[in-house]
């Protein structure tokens, strides 16, 4: 077991004595912090359950870790995307999260696809949902007919969390962004990364892997800003 500095005592130390050391000293201390906080946020207090199991959208459930849901709206800002695709719909919530963010925005529409059927999703004039799966070419494919290629689009991945479909998916969303669209790959924190340990091979490695094959995109990690993320290493955009 290593060593690991008490809180604060990597802060006093710094400035104490200022040295490079000290400064890799307090980031480490941090580091840990944001690590044990993204533990405890996941699993949820003792006895409550999973935090974002309990999180709703005006009412319907949102499996989302709010401070993703915030980035989400300044990407939207941002991008001013004509199509948002969302695979894994659940019951609905982060579909009305992104359709009522649109609606603020003034433009866009939702396709949001998943394998399951469900009865009772907020019905939106900007959502569509779509029943299949988001790794099949014949599935994906109509949702994309007939449009500009060049659109703004945001795309994000969170149905089958295995490393082999999310690599699916990837392969077949990542070429229908943009330059001037955006890309995310939710829960990359599974498998030790840092939640879930025993989850195996995920979204993060199936991001390490495609990364890896395609040069032109790149994270962008200043939508970590706020420090717990279900999504670290997982805002991908492609290179200026």
């Amino acid at each position: 077991m290593t060593d690991r500095p008490k809180p604060g005592e990597a802060n006093e130390a710094r400035i104490v004595r200022g040295t490079d050391e000290t400064r890799i000293v307090r980031a480490t201390d941090e580091e840990h912090v944001v690590r044990e906080f993204h533990r405890l946020y996941f699993d949820g207090p003792a006895g409550e359950g999973r935090v974002h199991h309990r999180t709703t959208w005006m009412g319907v459930p949102c499996l989302k870790c709010p401070l993703d849901l915030w980035v989400y709206q300044e990407i939207l800002a941002q991008v001013r995307p004509a199509l948002v695709v969302e695979t894994g719909t659940h019951r609905g919530g982060s579909a009305l999260f992104l359709a009522h963010a649109l609606d603020a925005l003034g433009l866009g529409e939702i396709v949001s696809i998943d394998v399951l059927a469900g009865d009772g999703r907020p019905a939106h004039p900007r959502i569509r949902y779509v029943t299949g799966s988001s790794s099949d070419r014949d599935v994906v494919a109509p949702i994309f007919a007939g449009r500009d290629p060049e659109e703004p689009r945001v795309v994000i991945l969170d149905s089958d969390h295995s490393r082999e479909h999310v690599l699916r998916e990837l392969a077949i969303f990542a070429p229908r962004v943009s330059s001037s669209g955006y890309l995310v790959v939710e829960d990359t924190n599974v498998n030790g990364r840092p939640v879930l340990p025993e989850h195996g091979p995920g979204p993060g490695e199936a991001v390490d892997e495609f990364l890896a094959a395609n040069p032109a995109w790149e994270r962008d990690r200043s939508r970590e800003k706020f420090l717990l993320t279900y999504n670290p290493g997982g805002y991908l955009r492609r290179k200026a």
